[in-house]
């Protein structure tokens, strides 16, 4: 029998950011029980860090429910066919995670209360400097060839007074659900690059160099699986066909040795182009979301939110599709304003305090980036 328990973390509220003091998103550990009661849990430690670093916090867990959500724990038990030992070690096991636990063996991700979701703006960094620009540029560059090879063409006044949605939808004024779905896979099957990318090479530097990463590495690895399980949950609707994988796997290729190379040679435009690129999905999903309230994408008007989504962002049982996308659209916001700010520290030798604590959607809705004050 497998048993598994979900164990709430704890944490010192000690901060000395310039960051915010609100409430904390909540933060559950899988603890597994093979055969036995004993729980396992992880604990972080402030005692290890270096001077510069014992100043920040880790990020707290809190035990108030938001409204609407369930948050609570939960003991289930995993039956196993008589005779087939573990099911973790079968052949045809798609996961190593018994299949009744959900949701809360990913990593850290932020569940956002009714008034959060609705407080994302659309918001736009003037580039600064050169690298600002350079980064800047090649993101609306990309927007505008992608928009042109997928005919679309966002124009808030059509041309015709009159005209129909399918009309509307030819003349590539209107995405179908069909056109707004290739066109979600496809970004997140790329948006999930960047923070694998950069972990994975920060991760090589810390075992290279024999020097801890200052918390660089976990806020990367969040990120691409946050956009992982964006792609996750939109697979649920809709199975690409082999001509449009093999168009994600040439673009994920090029894009990843680009990138790959690019943050070799300067981080800060890397994260720079990310909080960039996160503010074209931003864009994209607040239209995604304008469109379907104004019910010009019927067909996902009352469409069930998936069940993985449900479980990854504490959804209401009975949530729709539109309650995703407002949760996805508030992902964005976070990649936007964390790379940002990123992008004004030394990759080398400052410490990222969102491996420790972010604020919640009411300051990174708002804001295009923090800047971080930290002293002894």
């Amino acid at each position: 029998m497998i048993r598994t328990t979900l164990i709430k973390s704890t944490a010192s509220p000690a901060l000395r950011l310039g960051l915010s003091s609100s409430p904390l998103r909540s933060r559950s550990v899988l603890a597994l029980t093979l055969g036995s009661h004993t729980h396992v849990s992880r604990q972080l430690s402030t005692s290890s860090m270096r001077p510069n670093e014992s100043i920040l916090t880790t990020k707290q867990s809190h035990n108030e429910s938001t409204e609407g959500h369930n948050l609570k724990h939960e003991v289930r038990e995993v039956p196993l066919k008589e005779g087939t030992g573990s099911r973790l070690t079968q052949h045809d096991a798609v996961s190593t995670v018994p299949v009744m636990v959900r949701g809360d063996w990913v990593l850290f991700h932020p569940v956002y209360s009714p008034e959060e979701l609705k407080a994302v703006e659309v918001l736009h960094r003037n580039p600064k400097t050169l690298g600002d620009k350079f980064a800047a540029g090649l993101v609306k560059l990309s927007r505008r060839i992608f928009d042109f090879v997928s005919g679309y063409k966002h124009n808030t006044n059509p041309p015709a007074p009159g005209m129909t949605l399918e009309e509307l939808r030819k003349a590539g004024y209107m995405l179908s659900e069909k056109q707004w779905l290739e066109r979600i896979l496809f970004l997140e099957s790329i948006a999930g690059v960047p923070g694998m990318v950069a972990a994975t090479l920060r991760h090589l530097t810390s075992l290279r160099l024999m020097r801890r990463d200052s918390g660089w590495i976990h806020t990367c690895l969040e990120e691409a699986e946050n956009e992982r399980m964006h792609l996750m949950t939109f697979m649920t609707l809709r199975q690409p066909s082999i001509f449009f994988r093999l168009m994600i796997l040439g673009a994920q290729g090029v894009f990843y040795n680009l990138f790959f190379l690019s943050y070799l040679i300067s981080p800060k435009i890397c994260h720079r182009f990310v909080g960039y690129l996160e503010e074209e999905a931003v864009v994209t999903y607040t239209r995604c979301i304008a469109d379907l309230e104004a019910g010009k994408i019927p067909e996902w008007t009352n469409l069930p939110a998936p069940e993985i989504s449900i479980d990854y962002w504490r959804l209401h049982p009975d949530a729709k599709l539109l309650d995703v996308l407002y949760a996805v659209r508030s992902d964005e916001t976070t990649h936007r304003f964390v790379n940002h700010s990123l992008a004004n520290l030394n990759p080398a030798t400052d410490v990222n305090p969102f491996a420790l604590r972010e604020p919640d959607m009411h300051v990174k809705g708002a804001k295009i980036e923090q800047v971080i004050l930290i002293w002894p």
